[in-house]
Protein backbone atom coordinates (compact mmCIF):
# COMPACT_ATOMS: atom_id res chain seq x y z
CA UNK A 1 0.00 0.00 0.00
CA UNK A 2 1.33 3.30 -1.26
CA UNK A 3 2.36 6.70 1.00
CA UNK A 4 -0.88 8.18 -0.32
CA UNK A 5 -3.49 5.65 0.50
CA UNK A 6 -2.08 5.44 3.50
CA UNK A 7 -2.84 9.01 4.23
CA UNK A 8 -5.96 9.12 2.82
CA UNK A 9 -7.24 6.12 4.83
CA UNK A 10 -5.61 7.83 7.98
CA UNK A 11 -7.50 11.22 7.23
CA UNK A 12 -10.89 8.91 6.94
CA UNK A 13 -10.40 6.88 9.91
CA UNK A 14 -9.43 10.22 12.14
CA UNK A 15 -12.75 12.13 10.72
CA UNK A 16 -14.71 8.84 11.24
CA UNK A 17 -13.33 8.83 15.06
CA UNK A 18 -13.80 12.51 15.59
CA UNK A 19 -17.45 11.72 14.50
CA UNK A 20 -18.04 8.99 16.82
CA UNK A 21 -16.37 11.00 19.28
CA UNK A 22 -19.02 13.78 19.19
CA UNK A 23 -21.48 11.33 20.81
CA UNK A 24 -19.84 12.25 24.23
CA UNK A 25 -20.96 12.51 27.64
CA UNK A 26 -20.57 16.45 27.56
CA UNK A 27 -22.92 16.25 24.42
CA UNK A 28 -25.26 13.98 26.10
CA UNK A 29 -25.39 16.57 29.26
CA UNK A 30 -29.40 17.75 29.55
CA UNK A 31 -30.47 21.48 29.57
CA UNK A 32 -31.92 21.86 32.70
CA UNK A 33 -34.92 24.86 33.27
CA UNK A 34 -36.20 26.11 36.80
CA UNK A 35 -39.76 27.25 36.76
CA UNK A 36 -40.17 29.26 39.95
CA UNK A 37 -43.79 30.60 40.76
CA UNK A 38 -44.53 33.26 43.60
CA UNK A 39 -46.96 32.42 46.20
CA UNK A 40 -48.83 29.21 44.43
CA UNK A 41 -49.70 27.35 47.23
CA UNK A 42 -49.66 23.92 47.09
CA UNK A 43 -53.54 23.48 46.37
CA UNK A 44 -53.76 26.09 42.90
CA UNK A 45 -53.15 23.18 40.37
CA UNK A 46 -55.53 20.95 39.20
CA UNK A 47 -53.43 18.20 39.16
CA UNK A 48 -53.00 19.09 42.67
CA UNK A 49 -56.68 19.24 43.73
CA UNK A 50 -58.31 22.60 42.50
CA UNK A 51 -61.72 22.02 42.16
CA UNK A 52 -62.32 25.08 39.45
CA UNK A 53 -58.59 26.43 38.21
CA UNK A 54 -57.62 25.42 34.98
CA UNK A 55 -54.28 23.90 34.44
CA UNK A 56 -54.19 21.96 31.49
CA UNK A 57 -50.13 22.12 30.82
CA UNK A 58 -49.18 21.53 33.86
CA UNK A 59 -51.98 19.15 34.16
CA UNK A 60 -49.81 17.46 31.12
CA UNK A 61 -46.54 18.20 32.30
CA UNK A 62 -46.90 15.97 35.45
CA UNK A 63 -48.89 13.12 33.19
CA UNK A 64 -46.27 13.11 30.89
CA UNK A 65 -43.21 13.00 34.26
CA UNK A 66 -43.49 12.97 37.63
CA UNK A 67 -45.17 14.47 39.87
CA UNK A 68 -43.87 15.13 44.06
CA UNK A 69 -46.41 14.74 46.56
CA UNK A 70 -43.91 16.05 49.39
CA UNK A 71 -41.81 18.91 47.54
CA UNK A 72 -40.34 21.34 49.81
CA UNK A 73 -39.45 24.99 49.21
CA UNK A 74 -35.88 26.32 50.91
CA UNK A 75 -37.92 28.85 52.91
CA UNK A 76 -41.79 30.19 53.58
CA UNK A 77 -41.57 33.29 52.04
CA UNK A 78 -39.75 35.01 48.83
CA UNK A 79 -36.33 35.97 49.07
CA UNK A 80 -34.74 33.53 51.60
CA UNK A 81 -36.12 30.83 49.32
CA UNK A 82 -34.70 32.39 46.05
CA UNK A 83 -30.97 31.99 48.15
CA UNK A 84 -31.60 28.52 49.43
CA UNK A 85 -32.36 27.67 45.68
CA UNK A 86 -29.56 28.97 44.09
CA UNK A 87 -27.30 27.69 46.86
CA UNK A 88 -27.97 24.70 47.56
CA UNK A 89 -28.00 25.84 51.30
CA UNK A 90 -29.77 26.97 54.17
CA UNK A 91 -30.66 31.06 53.17
CA UNK A 92 -29.37 31.65 56.99
CA UNK A 93 -25.90 30.30 56.10
CA UNK A 94 -26.07 32.90 53.53
CA UNK A 95 -27.51 35.80 55.61
CA UNK A 96 -31.12 35.77 53.81
CA UNK A 97 -33.85 35.45 56.69
CA UNK A 98 -36.72 37.18 55.50
CA UNK A 99 -37.98 38.75 52.31
CA UNK A 100 -35.74 41.93 51.14
CA UNK A 101 -37.57 45.29 51.09
CA UNK A 102 -35.69 47.75 47.96
CA UNK A 103 -33.14 49.49 49.59
CA UNK A 104 -31.87 47.20 52.63
CA UNK A 105 -28.33 46.25 52.62
CA UNK A 106 -29.41 42.45 52.82
CA UNK A 107 -27.96 40.55 49.80
CA UNK A 108 -26.62 37.54 47.93
CA UNK A 109 -23.40 37.96 48.53
CA UNK A 110 -20.88 37.46 45.57
CA UNK A 111 -18.75 34.96 47.94
CA UNK A 112 -22.05 32.77 47.61
CA UNK A 113 -21.56 29.53 45.38
CA UNK A 114 -24.85 29.26 42.90
CA UNK A 115 -25.86 26.53 40.46
CA UNK A 116 -25.69 29.09 37.37
CA UNK A 117 -21.55 29.81 38.47
CA UNK A 118 -21.28 26.33 38.72
CA UNK A 119 -22.88 25.40 35.43
CA UNK A 120 -21.40 27.93 33.38
CA UNK A 121 -17.74 26.88 34.63
CA UNK A 122 -18.99 23.10 33.11
CA UNK A 123 -19.89 25.00 29.84
CA UNK A 124 -23.54 25.89 30.43
CA UNK A 125 -25.26 28.96 29.01
CA UNK A 126 -27.33 30.50 31.42
CA UNK A 127 -30.35 32.77 31.78
CA UNK A 128 -32.47 34.81 34.45
CA UNK A 129 -35.98 35.74 34.11
CA UNK A 130 -38.15 37.14 36.05
CA UNK A 131 -38.61 37.89 39.75
CA UNK A 132 -34.98 37.96 41.23
CA UNK A 133 -35.30 39.68 44.92
CA UNK A 134 -31.97 37.90 46.34
CA UNK A 135 -30.67 41.65 47.03
CA UNK A 136 -32.24 44.93 48.55
CA UNK A 137 -30.27 47.53 45.98
CA UNK A 138 -31.08 46.06 42.54
CA UNK A 139 -28.82 47.20 39.61
CA UNK A 140 -26.91 48.99 41.66
CA UNK A 141 -23.00 48.74 42.07
CA UNK A 142 -23.30 48.11 45.38
CA UNK A 143 -24.80 44.99 45.88
CA UNK A 144 -24.10 41.57 43.29
CA UNK A 145 -26.79 41.54 40.77
CA UNK A 146 -27.95 38.74 38.92
CA UNK A 147 -24.69 38.47 36.24
CA UNK A 148 -22.59 38.23 39.43
CA UNK A 149 -24.43 35.03 40.33
CA UNK A 150 -23.37 33.66 37.26
CA UNK A 151 -26.05 34.71 34.94
CA UNK A 152 -25.25 35.50 30.97
CA UNK A 153 -28.61 36.96 30.25
CA UNK A 154 -30.87 38.40 33.24
CA UNK A 155 -34.35 40.23 32.98
CA UNK A 156 -35.86 41.11 35.85
CA UNK A 157 -37.25 42.93 38.98
CA UNK A 158 -36.03 43.34 42.25
CA UNK A 159 -39.33 42.63 43.51
CA UNK A 160 -42.81 42.28 42.36
CA UNK A 161 -43.77 43.55 38.71
CA UNK A 162 -45.27 46.65 39.32
CA UNK A 163 -47.91 48.46 39.72
CA UNK A 164 -49.02 44.91 38.77
CA UNK A 165 -48.70 42.02 36.47
CA UNK A 166 -50.17 44.07 33.89
CA UNK A 167 -47.83 46.68 31.50
CA UNK A 168 -45.25 46.27 34.28
CA UNK A 169 -42.48 49.31 34.77
CA UNK A 170 -39.89 47.78 36.61
CA UNK A 171 -37.88 45.80 33.64
CA UNK A 172 -34.51 45.69 33.66
CA UNK A 173 -32.42 44.02 30.93
CA UNK A 174 -28.73 43.33 31.71
CA UNK A 175 -28.49 46.56 33.65
CA UNK A 176 -30.69 48.54 31.76
CA UNK A 177 -34.22 49.43 32.65
CA UNK A 178 -37.01 49.10 30.05
CA UNK A 179 -39.93 51.67 31.27
CA UNK A 180 -43.26 50.51 30.66
CA UNK A 181 -43.49 46.89 29.11
CA UNK A 182 -46.91 45.93 27.23
CA UNK A 183 -48.34 42.77 28.20
CA UNK A 184 -48.62 40.65 31.23
CA UNK A 185 -45.59 39.68 33.77
CA UNK A 186 -45.34 35.49 32.78
CA UNK A 187 -45.69 36.06 29.05
CA UNK A 188 -42.96 38.59 29.16
CA UNK A 189 -40.64 36.58 31.22
CA UNK A 190 -41.31 33.81 29.21
CA UNK A 191 -41.38 35.59 25.94
CA UNK A 192 -37.82 36.92 27.23
CA UNK A 193 -36.58 33.43 28.18
CA UNK A 194 -37.77 31.54 24.49
CA UNK A 195 -35.81 34.97 22.62
CA UNK A 196 -32.81 34.26 24.19
CA UNK A 197 -32.52 30.89 23.64
CA UNK A 198 -33.56 31.24 20.47
CA UNK A 199 -30.70 33.55 19.53
CA UNK A 200 -28.49 31.44 21.47
CA UNK A 201 -29.40 28.46 18.90
CA UNK A 202 -28.00 30.16 16.42
CA UNK A 203 -24.98 30.87 17.52
CA UNK A 204 -24.47 27.60 19.19
CA UNK A 205 -26.99 24.92 19.60
CA UNK A 206 -24.90 22.27 20.80
CA UNK A 207 -23.84 24.29 23.65
CA UNK A 208 -26.00 23.14 26.78
CA UNK A 209 -27.98 25.75 28.74
CA UNK A 210 -29.64 26.42 31.99
CA UNK A 211 -32.57 28.92 32.69
CA UNK A 212 -34.09 30.24 35.25
CA UNK A 213 -37.89 31.40 35.08
CA UNK A 214 -39.17 32.99 37.79
CA UNK A 215 -42.83 33.96 37.65
CA UNK A 216 -43.99 36.85 39.78
CA UNK A 217 -47.49 34.93 39.01
CA UNK A 218 -49.74 34.38 41.48
CA UNK A 219 -48.42 36.85 43.69
CA UNK A 220 -50.49 40.25 44.84
CA UNK A 221 -51.60 42.66 43.36
CA UNK A 222 -52.97 40.02 40.92
CA UNK A 223 -54.03 41.12 37.38
CA UNK A 224 -54.92 38.95 34.69
CA UNK A 225 -55.92 38.94 30.71
CA UNK A 226 -60.06 39.92 30.67
CA UNK A 227 -60.54 36.70 28.37
CA UNK A 228 -58.82 34.42 31.20
CA UNK A 229 -61.37 36.16 33.55
CA UNK A 230 -64.41 36.10 32.36
CA UNK A 231 -64.10 32.17 31.66
CA UNK A 232 -64.36 32.05 35.82
CA UNK A 233 -66.72 34.88 36.48
CA UNK A 234 -69.78 32.82 37.43
CA UNK A 235 -67.57 30.26 38.74
CA UNK A 236 -65.37 31.73 41.19
CA UNK A 237 -67.25 33.32 44.29
CA UNK A 238 -66.08 36.62 43.32
CA UNK A 239 -64.70 38.53 40.46
CA UNK A 240 -61.37 38.99 42.63
CA UNK A 241 -61.39 35.35 43.23
CA UNK A 242 -62.09 34.86 39.00
CA UNK A 243 -58.83 37.43 39.14
CA UNK A 244 -56.87 35.31 41.13
CA UNK A 245 -57.99 31.65 39.20
CA UNK A 246 -57.28 33.57 35.72
CA UNK A 247 -53.66 34.26 37.15
CA UNK A 248 -52.66 30.76 37.97
CA UNK A 249 -54.25 29.79 34.48
CA UNK A 250 -51.80 32.59 32.70
CA UNK A 251 -48.83 31.37 34.48
CA UNK A 252 -49.60 27.86 32.73
CA UNK A 253 -50.26 29.23 29.25
CA UNK A 254 -46.56 30.58 30.15
CA UNK A 255 -45.59 27.08 30.91
CA UNK A 256 -47.14 25.26 27.39
CA UNK A 257 -45.83 27.98 25.44
CA UNK A 258 -42.30 26.82 26.92
CA UNK A 259 -42.93 23.37 26.54
CA UNK A 260 -44.52 23.92 22.88
CA UNK A 261 -41.21 25.96 22.07
CA UNK A 262 -38.80 23.42 22.67
CA UNK A 263 -40.58 20.91 21.25
CA UNK A 264 -40.65 23.09 18.02
CA UNK A 265 -36.76 23.35 18.59
CA UNK A 266 -36.15 19.63 19.29
CA UNK A 267 -35.03 20.39 22.55
CA UNK A 268 -37.82 18.79 24.67
CA UNK A 269 -36.30 15.00 24.73
CA UNK A 270 -32.72 16.08 26.73
CA UNK A 271 -34.17 19.17 28.86
CA UNK A 272 -35.11 18.79 32.83
CA UNK A 273 -37.91 21.04 33.19
CA UNK A 274 -38.91 21.53 36.71
CA UNK A 275 -41.66 23.83 38.06
CA UNK A 276 -42.32 24.78 41.34
CA UNK A 277 -43.30 27.41 43.83
CA UNK A 278 -41.22 29.89 46.62
CA UNK A 279 -43.20 28.85 49.31
CA UNK A 280 -46.82 28.65 49.64
CA UNK A 281 -50.14 30.86 49.21
CA UNK A 282 -50.33 34.31 50.68
CA UNK A 283 -53.88 35.09 52.57
CA UNK A 284 -53.11 38.09 54.73
CA UNK A 285 -54.55 41.81 53.76
CA UNK A 286 -51.31 43.30 52.83
CA UNK A 287 -51.76 44.86 49.37
CA UNK A 288 -54.50 47.54 50.04
CA UNK A 289 -58.27 47.59 48.78
CA UNK A 290 -57.31 47.44 44.97
CA UNK A 291 -56.26 43.64 45.76
CA UNK A 292 -58.86 42.36 47.30
CA UNK A 293 -57.63 39.40 49.31
CA UNK A 294 -55.55 36.14 48.18
CA UNK A 295 -57.67 32.87 47.06
CA UNK A 296 -54.43 30.90 46.69
CA UNK A 297 -55.06 27.40 49.50
CA UNK A 298 -52.91 24.78 49.85
CA UNK A 299 -55.74 22.07 51.09
CA UNK A 300 -55.16 19.95 52.70
CA UNK A 301 -52.03 21.37 54.73
CA UNK A 302 -52.29 23.54 57.87
CA UNK A 303 -51.09 27.33 57.50
CA UNK A 304 -50.11 29.85 54.95
CA UNK A 305 -46.70 31.42 53.50
CA UNK A 306 -44.91 32.61 56.83
CA UNK A 307 -46.01 29.72 58.34
CA UNK A 308 -43.58 27.14 59.48
CA UNK A 309 -46.10 24.55 59.44
CA UNK A 310 -46.23 22.11 55.73
CA UNK A 311 -48.48 24.94 53.87
CA UNK A 312 -45.50 27.41 54.35
CA UNK A 313 -43.37 26.03 52.54
CA UNK A 314 -44.77 22.48 50.72
CA UNK A 315 -45.35 23.19 47.35
CA UNK A 316 -45.72 22.19 43.74
CA UNK A 317 -43.24 19.91 42.48
CA UNK A 318 -43.49 18.43 38.75
CA UNK A 319 -40.66 17.42 36.43
CA UNK A 320 -40.60 16.39 33.08
CA UNK A 321 -37.70 14.79 30.94
CA UNK A 322 -38.86 12.40 28.62
CA UNK A 323 -34.97 10.57 27.82
CA UNK A 324 -35.07 9.94 31.78
CA UNK A 325 -38.33 10.42 33.76
CA UNK A 326 -41.23 7.69 32.76
CA UNK A 327 -44.32 9.27 32.70
CA UNK A 328 -47.10 8.93 34.43
CA UNK A 329 -45.24 8.90 38.19
CA UNK A 330 -46.07 10.27 41.46
CA UNK A 331 -43.63 10.24 43.98
CA UNK A 332 -44.26 10.72 47.72
CA UNK A 333 -40.27 10.92 48.46
CA UNK A 334 -39.27 13.76 49.90
CA UNK A 335 -37.58 16.44 47.37
CA UNK A 336 -36.38 20.42 48.32
CA UNK A 337 -34.92 23.25 46.12
CA UNK A 338 -31.95 22.50 48.16
CA UNK A 339 -31.10 19.70 46.77
CA UNK A 340 -30.94 21.38 43.29
CA UNK A 341 -27.69 22.68 42.79
CA UNK A 342 -26.44 18.97 44.21
CA UNK A 343 -28.34 17.18 41.20
CA UNK A 344 -27.81 19.34 38.48
CA UNK A 345 -24.17 19.39 39.09
CA UNK A 346 -24.21 16.00 38.62
CA UNK A 347 -26.05 16.34 35.57
CA UNK A 348 -23.95 18.89 34.35
CA UNK A 349 -20.62 17.30 35.31
CA UNK A 350 -20.03 20.26 36.83
CA UNK A 351 -17.71 20.36 40.35
CA UNK A 352 -18.83 21.32 43.32
CA UNK A 353 -16.02 23.10 45.86
CA UNK A 354 -15.34 20.26 48.55
CA UNK A 355 -15.46 22.91 51.15
CA UNK A 356 -18.66 24.12 50.18
CA UNK A 357 -21.28 22.79 53.13
CA UNK A 358 -24.28 21.85 51.41
CA UNK A 359 -28.14 21.03 52.89
CA UNK A 360 -29.40 19.76 49.81
CA UNK A 361 -28.87 15.61 48.30
CA UNK A 362 -28.93 13.92 44.72
CA UNK A 363 -32.59 13.11 43.82
CA UNK A 364 -31.68 11.72 40.56
CA UNK A 365 -32.65 8.06 41.83
CA UNK A 366 -36.34 9.65 42.41
CA UNK A 367 -36.61 10.36 39.13
CA UNK A 368 -36.64 6.19 38.24
CA UNK A 369 -39.01 4.91 41.51
CA UNK A 370 -36.04 4.91 44.19
CA UNK A 371 -35.49 6.56 47.36
CA UNK A 372 -33.26 9.66 48.09
CA UNK A 373 -30.75 9.20 50.81
CA UNK A 374 -29.92 12.16 52.98
CA UNK A 375 -27.00 12.93 55.54
CA UNK A 376 -28.90 15.03 57.33
CA UNK A 377 -33.00 16.34 57.87
CA UNK A 378 -34.61 19.22 56.50
CA UNK A 379 -34.20 22.37 58.59
CA UNK A 380 -36.12 25.73 58.18
CA UNK A 381 -34.86 28.45 60.79
CA UNK A 382 -37.54 31.31 60.24
CA UNK A 383 -36.81 34.90 61.74
CA UNK A 384 -40.50 36.70 61.85
CA UNK A 385 -42.35 38.31 64.20
CA UNK A 386 -45.63 37.25 62.84
CA UNK A 387 -44.94 33.41 63.78
CA UNK A 388 -45.08 31.46 66.86
CA UNK A 389 -43.43 28.33 65.59
CA UNK A 390 -40.16 29.51 63.90
CA UNK A 391 -38.61 26.61 63.58
CA UNK A 392 -39.28 23.17 61.65
CA UNK A 393 -37.94 19.81 60.74
CA UNK A 394 -39.03 16.70 58.37
CA UNK A 395 -36.86 13.70 59.18
CA UNK A 396 -38.51 11.16 56.88
CA UNK A 397 -42.36 10.93 57.72
CA UNK A 398 -41.84 12.93 60.69
CA UNK A 399 -41.85 16.55 61.12
CA UNK A 400 -41.07 18.67 64.21
CA UNK A 401 -41.85 22.62 65.52
CA UNK A 402 -40.52 24.68 67.79
CA UNK A 403 -40.20 28.14 69.27
CA UNK A 404 -37.17 30.03 69.37
CA UNK A 405 -36.99 31.69 72.64
CA UNK A 406 -35.40 35.46 71.97
CA UNK A 407 -37.62 38.57 71.54
CA UNK A 408 -39.51 39.25 69.18
CA UNK A 409 -38.50 42.28 66.39
CA UNK A 410 -40.07 43.69 63.11
CA UNK A 411 -36.57 43.56 61.59
CA UNK A 412 -33.95 40.85 60.93
CA UNK A 413 -30.62 42.45 62.21
CA UNK A 414 -27.10 41.59 63.85
CA UNK A 415 -28.70 41.81 67.56
CA UNK A 416 -31.69 39.23 66.99
CA UNK A 417 -29.57 37.32 64.88
CA UNK A 418 -26.78 36.78 67.30
CA UNK A 419 -29.82 35.98 70.27
CA UNK A 420 -30.81 33.18 68.11
CA UNK A 421 -27.59 31.52 68.36
CA UNK A 422 -27.80 31.37 72.22
CA UNK A 423 -31.54 30.91 72.56
CA UNK A 424 -33.20 27.63 73.74
CA UNK A 425 -36.13 25.84 71.62
CA UNK A 426 -39.72 25.30 73.27
CA UNK A 427 -43.09 24.42 72.59
CA UNK A 428 -42.05 21.49 70.71
CA UNK A 429 -44.94 19.64 68.15
CA UNK A 430 -43.85 16.45 66.82
CA UNK A 431 -46.67 14.78 63.85
CA UNK A 432 -46.74 11.69 61.58
CA UNK A 433 -47.36 13.17 58.38
CA UNK A 434 -47.80 10.35 56.61
CA UNK A 435 -51.03 9.33 58.72
CA UNK A 436 -51.46 13.67 59.63
CA UNK A 437 -50.88 15.75 56.82
CA UNK A 438 -52.88 18.82 58.10
CA UNK A 439 -50.63 18.95 61.71
CA UNK A 440 -53.51 18.37 63.86
CA UNK A 441 -52.24 15.28 65.97
CA UNK A 442 -49.47 16.44 68.64
CA UNK A 443 -47.81 13.59 69.16
CA UNK A 444 -44.99 14.63 71.86
CA UNK A 445 -46.73 13.03 74.96
CA UNK A 446 -47.92 9.37 72.77
CA UNK A 447 -44.61 8.99 71.51
CA UNK A 448 -42.34 9.95 74.22
CA UNK A 449 -38.98 8.12 73.25
CA UNK A 450 -39.23 8.94 69.20
CA UNK A 451 -40.26 12.15 70.83
CA UNK A 452 -36.81 12.43 72.71
CA UNK A 453 -35.04 11.28 69.91
CA UNK A 454 -36.38 14.21 67.24
CA UNK A 455 -36.12 16.52 70.17
CA UNK A 456 -32.19 15.95 70.18
CA UNK A 457 -31.85 15.68 66.71
CA UNK A 458 -33.58 19.02 65.85
CA UNK A 459 -31.52 20.49 68.37
CA UNK A 460 -28.31 20.15 67.16
CA UNK A 461 -29.25 21.29 63.55
CA UNK A 462 -30.52 24.16 64.80
CA UNK A 463 -27.24 24.56 66.60
CA UNK A 464 -25.12 23.71 63.99
CA UNK A 465 -27.26 25.67 61.32
CA UNK A 466 -27.27 28.99 63.99
CA UNK A 467 -23.96 29.16 64.54
CA UNK A 468 -22.91 29.18 60.58
CA UNK A 469 -25.22 31.86 59.83
CA UNK A 470 -24.13 34.87 58.87
CA UNK A 471 -24.48 38.38 60.62
CA UNK A 472 -24.48 41.36 59.08
CA UNK A 473 -22.36 44.17 60.40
Amino acid sequence: MNYKVLKVLFIWLSLFGFILNTDSKEDERPNIVVILCDDLGYGDLACYGHPKIKTPYLDKMAKDGIRFTDFYSTAPVCSPSRVGLLTGRSPNRAGVYDWIPSGRDVHMRKSEVTIPQLLKKAGYSTCMSGKWHCNGKFNSQWQPQPSDAGFDHWFGTQNNASPSHENPQNFVRNGKPLGELKGYSCQLVIDEALNWLGERQKKNKEQPFFMFIAFHEPHEPVASPKNMVDQYDGVARNHDEAQYFANVTNLDAAVGKLLKTLKEMKLDQNTLVVFTSDNGPETLLRYGPRSGRSFGVADPLRGMKLWTTEAGFRVAGIMHWPTRIKPGQISGETISALDFLPTFCDLADAKVPVTLKLDGTNFLPALEGGGVKREKPLLWVYYSALNERRVAMRDGKWKVLAKMNFPKTKTINQKNVLQAKGATLSDFQMFDLSQDIDESNNLTETKPSKFKELKNTIELQYRELVNDSHVWK
